[in-house]
Parts: structure tokens; C-alpha cells; sequence
């Protein structure tokens, strides 16, 4: 039988939370034991840090502007071939549990509204997944950190009580437990923690999160920077143990299962958070709270690979776009889907086969502005669309430069180096590899002006 795969996803979670990339605290134990079984990629950046749009990528392997989904509340388009399609034409029962935030479209001049946030998804609007269902389209719309519902395949309205993390992993392990095992599984937990709750901005982590994270070290950007982490910080970290945990309860079924060994899993976020403390420069254009920039803090992500060939312990130093997770997983499956998806087979970046690549990320930015970005590994550099409103603007035939850190001198990204004359010949040569990055996902070739 081919290998079960398990995508185990975060929200709004930061690479540093976790002990296997440097957080002091004992957050994610399970996590870190898994990253010492198989893969861990240092460098991993987020295409697109925005819930909607980045989900989008995930479950088609194609840029948020290939499929119009560039900012939250548009709905994936029909006639996709998604993650699901394939792999249950590749003979794999496939299961969602959690968030899904891909099924409603604010009205526009063309079209109504399609409200779907606090409503069963239309199984026309799951992206394919046909089996087991336990979601809500917008989870943080429909439930707090102790309560709320989801909705199953047959649109039954289901409540929970008890912290959310938990109770979400106990759809998953719901499924888990009724698997007839005919046919491998790809089973995807998306959870909305770390998140932070949106109708009162704070996060809720579990009861008692702050004494038992209140002895927490503040990440060098936001103890500069300040934002609202002092307060939030502990809970979003209790937020981060709890996901550690129930991560934990899904690998005992595993094995309970007999079927560890026969399992991959993935752990990885959406987008990071900065807590406040970025867009809050003149080029601000739209909306903006806790992610939407070109900064580590947002693009920079935890992503761990474990099982089947991601073995050894192995740390990955190379730049990797979680872009290239939809191909990754297909390839597990043993589907290959060359150009018809953006990114590469990560197990190539993980087995060394890295001769001509280029060791780069590259972002979209909406939301706060229309923007674009690339990652290097010494260097961040943003561009921005004057006068675009991010919330309205997909793109730009014209950019002016925005952001340049010097990682190796600044990592905290504190200063922007952008209008520095002795960088100048660094920003015109990442310019042009920024130019042939868009020119690559999006088919047009826009101009960049000086600041």
C-alpha cells in the first residue's frame, strides 16, 4: 500500500515557537521528536501570508493570483484540479478537519455575495474532498478557544465544548478510528491555533497560559519592536504547546493503528505573526493586523517532514517556499504533476539533488498593499504598488521598491536599507531576480522604480 499521508497545519504560526528551531520553553516535544526522526527545513517562507490566499495554494499548487484568490473571502474556483482530485483518483480516502476559509466571496460590481463563513460548505465548494468532513469555513467566525462548531459531510451542524485544539484533533482522530484501511489516507488537521480570536484581537491559548509561560523570552523583533506580544505572547504560546500536544495524540493513534511506519506526516503554518509591530509605514494601503508583510516574523514558517523517505534527522539549510508542499505530497503518492503546479518535490532539497536550483523564496503580498518579495539567504526585498489598494488590487504594472534588509548584519529586520546608496548594486541585482520570480508565477513582467 502507498504511503498514508498526514498534513497537520497551524494558523499565524511562527518558526520560533517550536524547541527544534530554537524556542527556549519545552513547547513541542512531539514536533521536535519527529524533526529528529525525519526532516526539518530551517528556511521554510510561506507564498503568501494571508489565510485565504495561501490556503488556496495549498490545496491547487498554484499562486493566489493564478486562481484570483489574492486576498480572503474569494472563493476557490470551480474547474481546478485540486490536492484532493488527485489523490483520490490516485486511490486515496481523503478527510479535512478544521478550517477551511476557501468558500465565500464578498459582493462585488461583477457578482453577489456568497456568505459561507458561519455556514455549511457546499459540497460543490470543498475543493474536492468527497469523504469525511468536520469543518468550518471560517473556524475563528464560528468558535473561541472553548467552544463552538463545524459542520460534517452530510451538512450536520456539529457543537463542541472543551479547548478547540483538542476538540478539532478529536475529529481527526474520529476518522482515524473509522478508517477501513482499504485505501491509504490523506488526512489534512487545520487548525486555527495560534490564531489570534478576531472579534475581541486577542489569542486564547489554554487556561493558565500565562503562569505557565509567563518566564517566556520575546523573539529580538518584537522585543524591539514592541506590538501587543508582551501581553499576548504567553497565550499564543500555550496556543503553540497545545498544537504540540494533540500532534501527540494523533501519533499514539498512528501507532496504536500498527500503521506509524506506513505513515508521512507534515507539520507546517500559513504565516507567521508580528504581532502588531509591522505595516505601520507610510506605504500602508488596505488592512493590516498581525501578518501581510515581506518580514521573517510573517513569511517564515516551522515545517517538518517525517516518515517514509524523510528520514534521519536531517536538517535542511536551504530556502524551501511552502509553495512546493501540494507537488510534495502528490509525489508521495507517487503523483507526479510536473509544471501543472508551482514549486518542486521537497524530498529532491531533502536528499541533496539541489545543482541548479535557486536557494530563494518568493511572496505575494496582499492585503496591506499590493506587494511583492524574495527571500534570499542573506537578504529580504519588497517592492510595493503606489496608490494600490491591497484589498481591492491583485497585482501592479508598476512597483517601487519598499523594503531591503541585510539578514547577515540586521536579522531582526530593524533597518531598511532601501534608499542606501553602497546597497544599491545589491537591490538592482535581487531587482531583477525579483522581476523574473513574478515574470515565473504570474506570466507578466511589471517595471520596478527606485523609492
Amino acid at each position: 500500500m502507498k504511503y498514508n499521508i498526514l498534513f497537520y497545519f497551524s494558523d499565524q504560526q511562527r518558526w520560533d515557537t517550536c524547541g527544534c528551531y530554537g524556542q527556549p520553553l519545552d513547547l513541542t516535544p512531539n514536533l521536535d521528536r519527529l524533526a529528529s526522526e525525519g526532516v526539518l527545513f530551517e528556511n521554510a517562507f510561506t507564498p503568501q501570508p494571508v489565510c485565504g490566499p495561501c490556503r488556496a495554494m495549498f490545496q491547487t499548487g498554484k499562486y493566489p493570483t493564478q486562481l484570483g484568490c489574492f486576498r480572503n473571502k474569494i472563493m476557490l474556483p470551480s474547474g481546478v484540479k485540486t490536492l484532493a482530485n488527485y489523490l483520490e483518483e490516485g486511490g486515496y480516502e481523503t478527510a479535512y478537519v478544521g478550517k477551511w476559509h476557501l468558500a465565500s466571496n464578498i459582493a462585488t460590481a461583477d457578482a453577489p455575495a456568497v456568505e459561507n463563513a458561519r455556514l455549511p460548505v457546499p459540497r460543490e465548494l470543498r475543493g474536492g474532498y468527497t469523504g469525511f468532513w468536520r469543518v468550518a469555513d471560517v473556524l475563528e467566525f464560528t468558535s473561541h478557544g472553548y467552544d463552538g462548531y463545524v459542520f460534517d459531510e452530510n451538512n450536520r451542524r456539529l457543537d463542541f465544548k472543551g479547548y478547540r485544539t483538542d476538540c478539532i484533533t478529536d475529529y481527526g482522530l474520529e476518522f482515524l478510528s473509522g478508517w477501513d484501511r482499504r485505501r491509504p489516507f490523506f488526512l489534512t488537521v487545520s487548525h486555527i491555533e495560534p490564531h489570534h480570536q478576531n472579534d475581541h484581537e486577542h489569542y486564547e491559548g489554554p487556561e493558565g497560559s500565562k503562569e505557565r509561560f509567563g518566564n517566556y523570552t520575546l523573539p529580538g523583533d518584537l522585543e524591539a519592536l514592541g506590538g501587543n506580544a508582551r501581553e499576548e505572547y504567553p497565550d499564543y504560546l500555550g496556543q503553540c504547546a497545545s498544537l504540540d500536544e494533540n500532534l501527540g495524540r494523533l501519533i499514539r493513534k498512528l501507532k496504536e493503528l500498527g500503521v506509524y511506519e506506513q505513515t508521512i506526516i507534515l507539520y507546517a503554518s500559513d504565516h507567521g505573526s508580528h504581532f502588531m509591530t509591522r505595516n505601520r509605514d507610510a506605504h500602508l494601503n488596505g488592512h493590516d493586523d498581525y501578518k501581510r508583510s515581506c518580514h521573517d516574523a510573517c513569511l517564515h514558517v516551522p515545517l517538518v517532514i517525517s516518515g517514509g523517505p524523510y528520514r534521519g534527522g536531517k536538517r535542511v539549510r536551504d530556502i524551501v517556499s511552502t509553495a512546493s508542499l501540494p507537488k510534495t505530497i502528490l509525489a508521495m503518492a507517487g503523483i507526479q504533476v510536473g509544471d501543472e503546479m508551482a514549486g518542486e518535490d521537497l524530498l529532491d532539497v531533502a536528499e541533496g539533488r539541489t545543482a541548479g536550483r535557486k536557494n530563494l523564496a518568493f511572496a505575494q503580498i496582499s492585503e496591506s498593499r499590493v506587494g511583492r518579495c524574495i527571500r534570499t539567504e542573506r537578504y529580504c526585498y519588497s517592492v510595493y504598488a503606489p496608490g494600490l489598494d491591497g484589498m481591492s488590487y491583485p497585482g501592479s504594472p508598476v512597483y517601487a521598491d519598499d523594503f531591503l534588509y541585510d539578514l547577515e548584519r540586521d536579522p531582526f529586520e530593524l533597518n531598511n536599507l532601501i534608499c542606501e546608496e553602497d546597497y544599491r548594486p545589491v537591490k538592482l541585482q535581487l531587482r531583477e531576480e525579483l522581476l523574473a520570480q513574478i515574470q515565473a508565477a504570474e506570466d507578466k513582467r511589471p517595471q520596478i522604480v527606485d523609492a
